[in-house]
């Protein structure tokens, strides 16, 4: 039976394709025994490593898992350009571990990882105290190549932010939003590939364009690129021609590519200066996002390769450096998978699934994936971009081919709109509930 791309994006985004709600456990994946015992060790809560310690329960529930994470509350990156344009607010997209502690029985450890010792299957914490593994599940998303833009660090971050990790960087950009004088410019400082949330930063210049038409329509946003494109470009150029009058002289937003001397070298942070190879721009609200790496454990751990980021087995997700470690979500190496919060979550229960079977002695199954990247150009006004993956028979990540693409120049945006709340809403049940 043949079905249109708008209606199964529709249910990816509403009900249990896209969170794994409907997801089939076949049988033999509890047949045998072996696991009974085990002990997994989740390092991150993220949408990877969350999703990852509550489906090694629900598949076998004879599996000890703990998961770690320093956060008591997790603000998810999926929802927080939203706030910034005011349709939510920050306790809107910020979770507990409650329900996985209650109704999962997963032991939840909010201390921060400091050494993994992958010899003896041991990680050790900023506490003091060290916990034992069977299986370590690492989710520990990025960091940052701070290096790669003069004047910018982590400490001129708490003055001028990133915004990449959400929670207090959100809070602080969205005061400065709204403290700026109208007829001010808002500068975006784009990173280059890869990076986490392909789409994120031309989704948060919609929103923050949507905030200033509506509340200081005299002001501008400025995006200045390490790159000469970016995913969904026609879409999301589409959308500002119609909401923010792009390529007119009064538009709202405008875009300069690497290509025209977009890419940021230098930041001068008391000024809020940002200096491109040529030339210098001034802002009043500056959000420099630089060039990103895998998690800071992950480094430490000796996970990474020559990229930054780690390779793994795309199969298990099992690092090709380290056996018995697994490495999911943005850390990952996965491409064409996309670092993104809906692939992490689907990369977390291919995990889940071959850390059940390897612990039971079994050969993991053949997994495949699903993506879906949402963005909002305005309150009703959303596109979007999907793909469904395969193993290939190199042992790759693959596209299927005829199974994805973007959102159809239909005119139906506020449809997408709809699909992207309730695709949000529902991922996160699937995860924290």
């Amino acid at each position: 039976m043949s079905i249109s791309r708008r209606k199964f994006i529709h249910m990816l985004g509403a009900g249990g394709l896209a969170t794994g709600t409907g997801l089939w456990i076949p049988h033999s994946v509890f047949a045998g025994s072996g696991s009974k015992g085990a002990h997994v060790v989740v390092i991150g809560g993220g949408f990877g490593g969350a999703t990852a310690a509550k489906y090694i329960r629900k598949l076998d529930p004879s599996v000890a898992v703990t998961l770690i994470e320093v956060n008591k509350r997790y603000t998810t990156c999926p929802g927080s350009n939203w706030v910034l344009g005011g349709l939510r607010d920050l306790k809107s997209i910020t979770h507990t571990y409650d329900k996985l502690v209650s109704k999962h029985g997963i032991k939840v450890v909010h201390d921060l990882v400091t050494t993994i010792d992958a010899k003896s299957r041991k990680v050790m914490l900023k506490s003091g105290g060290s916990i034992k593994y069977d299986r370590l599940v690492m989710s520990p998303g990025i960091d940052f190549r701070w290096e790669t833009i003069e004047g910018y660090d982590a400490k001129v971050a708490n003055d001028i932010p990133h915004a990449w990790k959400a929670g207090s960087q959100t809070a602080l950009m969205l005061k400065q939003l709204k403290a700026m004088k109208d007829g001010g410019t808002v500068i975006i400082a784009a990173p280059p590939n890869p990076f986490r949330c392909p789409p994120g930063p031309y989704e948060r210049a919609s929103m923050i364009a949507h905030y200033l038409k509506a509340n200081k329509p005299k002001s501008k946003l400025l995006i200045l690129d390490a790159k000469d494109k970016f995913s969904k470009q026609g879409l999301f150029t589409q959308g500002w021609t119609e909401l923010y009058g792009y390529g007119t002289e009064n538009s709202l937003i405008e875009w300069v590519p690497q290509g025209k001397d977009g890419k940021v070298k230098r930041v001068d942070a008391k000024n809020r200066m940002v200096y491109t190879e040529l030339g210098k721009h001034k802002a009043d609200v500056l959000n420099v996002i630089p060039a990103q790496k895998a998690g800071n454990i992950a480094h430490s751990a000796g996970l990474t390769n020559d990229s930054g980021w780690c390779p793994v087995n795309h199969k298990t997700f099992e690092s090709t450096i380290h056996k018995g470690i697994h490495v999911i979500g943005d850390a990952s190496v996965a491409s064409p998978l996309p670092k993104s919060g809906y692939a992490a979550n689907s990369e977390a229960k291919v995990c889940a699934f071959a850390v059940v079977a390897m612990l039971k002695g079994q050969e993991p199954g053949t997994p495949s994936w699903v993506n879906t990247c949402y963005s909002l150009v305005g309150p009703r006004y959303g596109i979007s971009v999907a793909m469904v993956y395969n193993l290939t028979a190199e042992g790759k990540v693959g596209k299927v081919k005829g199974s994805g693409g973007v959102t159809p120049n239909d005119g139906k945006f506020r449809k997408e709109a709809a699909y992207a709340e309730s695709w949000y809403d529902n991922i996160v049940s699937d995860i924290f509930a």
